[in-house]
């Protein structure tokens, strides 16, 4: 043991000696009791930054801790190599998407090597390996074949220049989150699973992740939207479309009294049927399509609307209620149609003041008095008033005395539904796994049969920056089937399907029989430890979640749940504000390891800031994380290490207050 530290040889030849023993490559052992660690996969997008370095640094610190507890560890690496990023770098560097992506993968590779992670590099997975993603798109067949999968028109949100779908969350202020470009409402067919049959079960899971943060627990809980309500029915003065009825969903029956209007989305059948002989109507809907749906953006964007002239039946009352067509009413969410009661509904109340509609207030206040509504709506539940036959009750007693009303009537019933909607997984780019499905001539779609799997995405394409290389190409989408021809579906999957299976890929990721070895997987899984960051509490989380229960009910995996428990790191601050490229604000790892070695930038990510919380960059910090370490550095090569296992009575006063100061430590850890 050399005098002085001196990270850069010491590091060097002790990850040598790593990789060439294959130090951290395991399997499984079931003398042994197993943990299985996993950090979120990266985007190979060039370089690590920080946020990646605490990351993988707090998995790395537990996966070691667990490992000198004597347990079967793994912790694995891949990238998460699909994505749209990908293709703007290929239209800005004139190189294929393929060759970008696993020439970042190759740099950052070495970067999380020379950090000293202990991930056994043998079990890495790259998403746009065709060995990965042709197990996706087989179990994508077989959720058809069972049903869970389906194909339909579905209103999305559409950026112009980026030429593709845009998920609500990519939606910012009404415009792409990348190009820039104002969105519109468009309606395209899309593939669709039915995340939808398994909401309960998504939703009472929950209750036994003790194991993860409450915070993103009730983040699911809210997505998901498990609300009781009422479906009821307003009777069509005179029928349109063969439609004599708007259905609607709420869950405030006891405001029905208060209904002044009924609000229609620009999709809703009926709409489309009355803008064909009404071009201002057609106009508005064309209006509407330039709105974002996502829900942040509605609720800040300016009502509008239009009076379609047609009159509905009030289900109780039997007054006609107008019908009106609104920009903040969505056809994917319910029925498409809303009961408009502005005097307790802060968007309806912003719609009705702009056009001059009344409000009914039918809810008291908390003094027992009609609550007052001309400066906002009151949303509060209350005793009811101007309710014939259901005045002085309360919100329960209202609830369930004009549900049993509507029933008796044949005009509603009391149901359950949920928020969350079915998981649309068609994107419009080219980097990404083909949609293993054909068109027939004739119409309808069928399944690529399993031994003709993968559909392979052509990785040697130009990119122009407006169309899909495989949706241009006429040959790549030829397909025949038992003599007859048919076209490759030209959309791939969106980028969660990759992400939301591949923690179990990584317990078996040579297997070439099959999605899953289930005896490797149900071994390994579920994960015990995950660690990333919050932004993935919903979309990324649940979509796992969902998989996971997919691939138990094809007998792939015997648990419930794909993660144990769940770290959610802090993001990495410099001057208060989060890194990032955008900001010129970032940090790079790199040149502090060149300066300091690898141990010094793990040692300060970890001591800054507990992991749950933001840390804040310290040039200083840094600094004397590497003076700790120099000093501990020289305070063991001093120790006499033939004495580290000698009795007490044959050590000097130091020495003991060493070893003591040790075995305290160690205790504080545990």
């Amino acid at each position: 043991m050399s005098q002085e530290y001196t990270p850069q040889t010491l590091e060097l030849a002790l990850q040598a000696q790593w990789a060439d023993t294959g130090r951290f490559a395991v399997q499984p052992d079931t003398t042994r009791e197993k943990f299985y660690c996993l950090a979120m996969f990266p985007y190979p997008s060039g370089k690590l930054h920080m946020g990646h370095v605490r990351n993988y640094t707090i998995a790395d610190v537990i996966a070691r801790y667990q490992r000198m507890q004597g347990k079967n560890v793994l912790q694995p690496m891949g990238w998460d190599a699909f994505g749209l990023p990908a293709e703007n770098a290929a239209i800005a560097n004139n190189v294929p998407p393929a060759a970008w992506t696993r020439e970042n993968i190759a740099h950052m590779r070495a970067q999380l090597q020379r950090l000293g992670y202990a991930y056994d590099w043998d079990r890495e997975i790259a998403t746009c390996d065709p060995q990965y993603y042709q197990w996706e798109q087989w179990f994508f067949t077989q959720l058809y074949e069972k049903g869970l999968v389906y194909k339909k028109m579905a209103t999305v949100n559409w950026d112009p220049v980026d030429q593709t779908v845009l998920a609500n969350e990519q939606v910012i202020d009404g415009r792409g989150w990348r190009s820039g470009a104002l969105v519109e409402r468009r309606e395209i067919p899309q593939w669709f699973i039915r995340i939808t049959s398994y909401a309960e079960e998504l939703l009472d899971g929950l209750d036994t992740l003790d194991g993860w943060p409450e915070a993103v627990r009730t983040m699911q809980r809210n997505w998901i939207g498990k609300s009781q309500g009422v479906e009821l029915a307003f009777g069509l003065e005179t029928p349109i479309a063969d439609l004599d009825k708007i259905e609607v969903f709420t869950t405030r029956p006891d405001t029905l009294h208060g209904v002044t209007y009924i609000s229609l989305a620009a999709e809703h059948p009926i709409t489309l049927a009355l803008a064909e002989k009404h071009p201002p109507l057609e106009h508005f809907i064309d209006t509407c399509k330039q709105t974002s749906v996502a829900e942040a953006d509605m609720a800040q964007a300016e009502k509008l609307g239009m009076d379609t002239g047609l009159r509905a039946r009030h289900p109780l009352s039997g007054e006609a209620i107008p019908v009106w067509v609104a920009n903040y009413v969505l056809m994917d969410y319910g029925s498409g149609a809303v009961m408009a009661v502005p005097a307790h509904d802060e968007r309806d109340w912003e719609f009705a003041r702009k056009y001059d509609l009344p409000l009914k207030t039918v809810i008291c206040d908390h003094e027992g008095n009609p609550a007052d509504t001309q400066s906002g709506a009151y949303t509060e539940k209350g005793a009811l008033t101007a309710s014939p036959g259901f005045d002085g009750c309360s919100f329960e007693e209202a609830f369930e005395g004009i549900a049993a009303r509507l029933e008796e009537t044949g005009m509603g019933r009391t149901t359950t539904q949920f928020r969350l909607r079915d998981w649309g997984v068609s994107r419009q780019r080219y980097w990404g796994t083909p949609i293993p499905m054909l068109n027939l001539a004739e119409g309808g779609d069928i399944p690529i049969p399993a031994d003709r799997l993968p559909s392979l995405l052509p990785e040697d394409v130009a990119m122009n920056g407006v169309t899909s290389p495989i949706k241009a190409d006429p040959e790549w989408r030829k397909f025949e089937l038992a003599g007859d021809a048919c076209e490759r579906e030209t959309d791939t999957f969106d980028t969660f399907v990759q992400s939301s299976w591949y923690y179990a890929r990584f317990t078996c990721p040579n297997y070439t029989e099959g999605m899953l070895d289930s005896e490797q997987a149900n071994y390994w899984l579920p994960v015990d430890q995950y660690v990333g960051g919050i932004e993935h509490a919903i979309l990324h989380l649940l979509y796992s979640r969902f998989f996971h229960k997919l691939m138990r009910d094809a007998g792939l995996v015997s648990s419930d749940e794909p993660f144990k428990r769940l770290l959610t790191q802090g993001m990495v601050l410099k001057d208060g504000a989060k890194m990032s490229k955008s900001r010129g604000n970032t940090v790079d790892p790199q040149t502090l390891i060149d300066r300091y070695g690898a141990d010094t930038v793990r040692l300060f990510s970890m001591f800054a800031a507990p992991p749950e919380q933001s840390l804040e960059w310290s040039d200083s910090g840094v600094e004397g994380a590497n003076r700790f370490i120099r000093r501990l550095w020289r305070l063991v090569h001093d120790f006499d290490s033939t004495k580290a296992a000698a009795p007490s009575d044959a050590l000097s006063g130091e020495q003991k207050n060493l070893r003591r100061k040790i075995h305290e430590t160690i205790a504080k850890v545990e």
